[in-house]
């Protein structure tokens, strides 16, 4: 029996972590792909991981990523592309454009890059998946937030285009879109409880999910029960998207702000 093996980017932490521990429990070998060398050195614990410190904004990261695949396992199924970063200024900040720049050059041409390395093995493997990870600020404005909401728009249209280029060939690329989720990227929002209270209030469902909870919609859109999508953006969010913003849904009937930010394993 072949054993499958995935590359997932932004491995250290997260819902790029989470990944990396699910598909590892569901018997694929796993390539971890981060920045951060600390968090992927805890991840070699894991049975079945091997680990790559590299920045996938560079063409060599993620050739490398795919190479690493064969060397140790001899094969590629699906490449989990879910590394990005945020932190947009102002427009007319200094350093504004620099900033965006870099923004971009992690979500969208890393995004590019990753289907580029991974879809050759994907082919020779018969086809697989691609699995991007987006967010819903793709997919709506938000203030203050112009850098990131632009990248994740256009990662998302690039998942579509890509998607009906490489259809015939057996890969299917589709994306994910997170909402609010416990991660260190949404650290500073849930350190602020006014900020924290206000968000929550505004998704549907009252609570933020767990990176678990993101991986999972990652393992279906990865999976053969997801054999006849590809092309499509599937929000995780708790409701957030489905609402136009100009009201505030239902609230909660949980009496306490914390039991709602953590239902479900949040934490």
């Amino acid at each position: 029996m072949v054993t499958p093996v995935v590359v997932v980017t932004g491995a250290a932490s997260g819902i790029g972590r989470a990944c990396v521990e699910l598909f590892a429990e569901r018997g694929f070998k796993v390539v971890a792909v981060d920045l951060a060398e600390n968090g992927l050195a805890e991840l070699t614990a894991i049975t079945g991981v091997v680990t790559l410190t590299g920045d996938i904004a560079a063409e060599t990261t993620n050739t490398a990523m795919v190479r690493l695949a064969a060397d140790h396992f001899g094969r590629l199924d699906v490449a989990v592309l879910n590394a990005g970063i945020g932190g947009t200024p102002p427009l007319e900040a200094a350093g504004a454009i620099e900033r965006f720049d870099r923004i971009l050059a992690v979500n969208v041409r890393g995004v590019a890059l990753g289907i580029r390395a991974a879809a050759p093995a994907l082919r020779a493997a018969g086809g697989g998946a691609i699995v991007v990870t987006a967010s819903v600020a793709g997919l709506r404005g938000e203030p203050g937030n112009w850098a990131y909401n632009a990248s994740k728009a256009a990662a998302i249209n690039l998942v579509r285009a890509t998607a009906i280029d490489y259809a015939a060939h057996g890969i299917r690329i589709n994306t994910l879109a997170p909402g609010g989720t416990v991660t260190a990227m949404t650290a500073g929002a849930l350190a602020n409880p006014e900020l924290a209270a206000d968000v929550t209030r505004r998704i549907p469902m009252q609570r933020w999910a767990s990176p678990r909870e993101q991986a999972e919609v990652v393992w279906f859109l990865a999976s053969p029960a997801a054999s006849y999508i590809t092309g499509a953006t599937l929000p995780c969010d708790g409701g957030l998207n489905a609402n136009t913003g100009i009201l505030l849904p239902p609230p909660s009937p949980a009496n306490h702000p914390d039991e709602v930010l953590h239902a479900r394993g949040g934490r």
